[in-house]
């Protein structure tokens, strides 16, 4: 695998990287995540896109074989006994990686920072997982947009597959801002606050889906706690709804028991992808639906995978 800039470099990068890319009218090329759900293939299979239901070009193919960045992002700030369990969980886990997959840590709490750099040694990273304690207010729908930006940064500087992962437990009701408190008027009986009490949790999500949708990493969420009121659950399928427009996806623990097998699915979600760079004609409309079929000799695969984009945030 090739040297890396640091995290912290690549956090300087991004402004600039961003304001080159708001400076183009289209994009040149878009990659997308995509998994084979059935079907094996001795050879490489053969994928066929579309953009916007017109044949399309794949302009490179990086198989789960291939070298991979995973950012870990903490989100921590509840019980201690599942965040202890998801700590092991996740050593588990990045300890049976091949050195081909780096792996970096950071921290969302007081804004995005950096535990440890991207990096296929795992004493550090393991050094950092342990020492790591819950503190102050859930932060993800304040830092995602950074993070998906910096493995942006990185999908478009080097040809490795990329994606977040957060490990989350937090409630809507913790956050500082208050999602949870939609104006009412007082005068107005059929204010229609009061009856969709999660409209600022909607909002949230779908500026969030806004930004992030021309951004090229898949989004992967953990929630380690699960809440089954009505304005959690809401937060809740806002996640689910968030990581869909990225092509990730995210998943519920119910029980501490649960959290050591999620956090292992996930991670066979994020090894098995194929990374699609797609052509883009100049004419492409901003947003894009993008079809994909794959065949290996004269059989059909089954597959998913991130099926719309923007070409530019919004």
């Amino acid at each position: 695998m090739q040297k890396f800039y640091s995290v912290r470099v690549l956090v300087l990068l991004m402004a600039a990287v961003s304001t080159a890319l708001a400076g183009e009218t289209q994009a040149q090329s878009v990659s997308i995540p995509a998994w084979i759900e059935k079907g094996d293939c001795a050879s490489s299979p053969k994928f066929e896109p579309t953009l916007d239901s017109k044949p399309a070009t794949v302009e490179k193919l990086l198989d789960p074989k291939s070298d991979q960045i995973i950012l870990v992002v903490f989100d921590l700030t509840g019980a201690l006994s599942r965040i202890e369990a998801a700590k092991q969980a996740l050593i588990d886990n990045i300890s049976k990686l091949p050195p081909t997959t780096w792996v970096g840590l950071l921290q969302s709490q007081d804004g995005l920072h950096v535990l440890a750099d991207p990096s296929p040694h795992r004493r550090k990273e393991i050094e950092a997982i342990r020492s790591l304690t819950s503190s102050g207010n859930p932060e993800l729908l304040e830092t995602v947009r950074s993070a998906l930006s910096l493995a942006d940064a990185m999908v478009r500087k080097f040809p490795v597959r990329v994606s977040v992962l957060y490990l989350t437990d937090g409630s809507i009701y913790a956050y500082r801002e208050d999602y949870t408190d939609p104006v009412i008027n007082p005068s107005d009986p059929n204010d229609l606050s009061r009856r969709f009490p999660e409209a600022l949790i909607d909002e949230k999500i779908s500026k969030l889906e806004g930004q992030v949708g021309s951004l090229q990493a898949p989004l992967f969420v953990v929630h380690l706690n699960y809440r089954g009121d009505n304005l959690d659950e809401a937060y809740e399928n806002g996640l689910v709804t968030l990581t869909r427009t990225t092509g990730g996806e995210a998943d519920m623990c119910r029980s501490l028991a649960e959290i050591p097998q999620v956090i292992s699915t996930v991670f066979a979600r994020i090894t098995s992808a194929w990374r699609v760079t797609l052509a883009v004609p100049a004419k492409t409309h901003s947003h894009m639906q993008i079809g994909l079929n794959a065949s290996c000799g004269n059989r059909n695969l089954q597959l998913s995978w991130r099926s719309r984009f923007h070409l530019k945030g919004e």
